[in-house]
């Protein structure tokens, strides 16, 4: 395996735009009983915009990174994208762990 095979340095995990809320719920609830997601609660800082995809996109990202950023650990049922561009704004900032 040479450097072609490898993933950009730094990659995130965000759900995919067209996902239904049923969907997007699921990741939530999955990913946040295995991560903080506190962030996106009412007063964090990530909790505007107050949308299913926002919220989502946050813990699948926290989730990914939080457990090696294996693509298998960004499918959430093929609802998810992994990206190399940040998707953090404002004072709402995605991790982004590197990879030892």
């Amino acid at each position: 395996g040479g450097l072609a095979d490898e993933e950009p340095s730094e990659t995130w995990c965000v759900a995919k735009p067209g996902t239904s809320d049923e969907l997007l719920q699921l990741n939530i609830n999955f990913a946040c009983n295995l991560v903080d997601c506190n962030a996106t609660h009412s007063g964090g800082v990530c909790y505007y915009p107050a949308t299913l995809i926002n919220h989502a996109s946050y813990a699948m990202n926290l989730y990914y990174q939080i457990t090696g950023r294996k693509k298998s650990n960004c499918n959430f049922r093929e609802t998810s994208l992994i990206v190399s561009s940040d998707p953090s704004y404002g004072n709402c900032s995605y991790p982004c762990f590197t990879v030892q």
